[in-house]
């Protein structure tokens, strides 16, 4: 009898600790009956990024679906650090991959890249962070960082302006801050958690990354990014990272979202498929 009064207390126990469980959320949709993408940093990688373009064109009579073309978001950080940003760029406006809705964000590397070309004086940190591989890509010698006078870092900035097609210039200045797809918003680094999606700034929008990883503050959707490169993309109920450091580990990585559920598609050398 005493043994059976004992478990009853637990189960009393357990069932009042059950109503302050917090409810689990339900796992945010992508856009309702499409398929879609979203390319990590490319960061200056050419040749991954036809082998990603090429990798999705072969899949797209298979992710089409009545309700129209798969969906691809680019991240952003398409140039600086790899050898070929001028390039990237040129496949970006290429119209591939072919079939597919495109978007195109902004990364803090697009935003410091333009800052430099508006003002080098106030962003000439850009060429120590991957800038100096972007000049190069465009024909400019990058001055030496150290020790250029304020009359060499107008000059070359003034070089680079001339350099960069205006098509590329076009393209810099139209890319999103962010996309919101169904239940998905589409970020470059990530977000605050306090603000709503169309308040966000551009601090958190492109450059936040410890802040937005460490917390685990719901926000009102699922966050899909880039920015903070790792080993393996990265997926839960709050947030999808899909940089793999493209430009040093020779892995570019695409989210695939269908509904409720992520998987991956990356390629190197020889690109293969992975879920998770």
């Amino acid at each position: 009898m005493l043994r059976s009064t004992g478990l009853q207390h637990t189960q009393s126990v357990m069932n009042v600790l059950r109503m302050f469980e917090r409810p689990q959320p339900r796992p945010a949709r992508f856009a309702e009956g499409r398929v879609g993408y979203a390319v990590g940093d490319i960061h200056g990688r050419a040749d991954l990024l036809l082998l990603m373009m090429e990798r999705l064109e072969a899949r797209l009579d298979i992710d089409t679906r009545p309700a129209g073309p798969p969906i691809v978001v680019f991240l952003g950080d398409y140039v600086d650090r790899g050898p070929d940003s001028r390039q990237v760029i040129d496949l970006l406006l290429s119209d591939r991959p072919a079939g597919f809705e495109r978007h195109y964000l902004r990364g803090n590397h697009e935003q410091i890249m333009q800052g430099f070309m508006d003002d080098p004086m106030s962003a000439r940190a850009w060429v120590l962070q991957g800038g100096a591989e972007t000049m190069m890509a465009y024909g400019v010698t990058p001055p030496a960082p150290m020790s250029a006078t304020p009359e060499e870092w107008q000059a070359v900035a003034a070089a680079l302006r001339e350099a960069v097609p205006p098509e590329h210039v076009a393209f810099l200045n139209g890319l999103k801050r962010y996309v919101e797809l169904g239940e998905c918003a589409f970020v470059h680094a990530g977000v605050d958690a306090s603000r709503p999606l169309d308040q966000q700034s551009d601090e958190d929008l492109y450059w936040v990354r410890e802040r937005f990883l460490a917390s685990k503050r719901q926000f009102s959707h699922r966050v899909i990014h880039g920015h903070t490169p790792t080993d393996k993309p990265y997926a839960d109920a709050r947030r999808v990272g899909v940089d793999t450091g493209a430009y040093a580990s020779g892995t570019l990585t695409a989210a695939r979202l269908e509904g409720e559920e992520v998987s991956f598609v990356s390629v190197t050398s020889r690109p293969t498929f992975r879920t998770g």
